[in-house]
């Protein structure tokens, strides 16, 4: 093969491998596990709010109108993300009472989905986004 050939060819495989990786990362990032047409409102207890990387997560034991309560769990965005716009690990803590505003996952027998807003019984609202969360990210 000559050097040319060579060349065209390594650089084919750069980009493919580039354009994998570049068509993962967005994947990683997008809302397809989401049903972003419909927003939902839960109210319910902290049972653990998960500040890691690569997102965090709240999980919220929601009475589920038969005696007991429901887990839902809550995907957010990552601690960097979040801590830029004054959050913290300990912003959420086991056993505070929250309305949760999310939307929900495309699955109906899933329950969370993914993380918008909380708001506590004090009024104060706690945003994970400032704006619309496709223009915030």
């Amino acid at each position: 093969m000559n050097a040319i050939l060579r060349q065209a060819l390594s650089a084919a495989v750069v980009f493919a491998a580039l354009t994998v990786a570049a068509h993962t990362a967005a994947a990683h990032h997008g809302y397809a596990l989401f049903d972003t047409s419909n927003q939902k409102t839960v109210t319910g207890t902290v049972k653990e709010f998960v500040w890691m990387n690569p997102h965090t997560w709240v999980w919220l034991n929601v009475p589920n109108g038969q005696g007991g309560v429901d887990a839902f769990g809550f995907e957010g965005m990552s601690p960097n993300f979040l801590g830029r716009r004054g959050w913290t690990r300990k912003t959420l803590q086991p056993g505070d009472q929250i309305t949760v505003t999310f939307f929900p996952f495309k699955n109906p027998s899933s329950k969370g989905g993914a993380f918008l807003s909380a708001k506590r019984p004090n009024g104060e609202e706690l945003k994970m986004f400032l704006g619309d969360p496709d223009a915030d990210r």
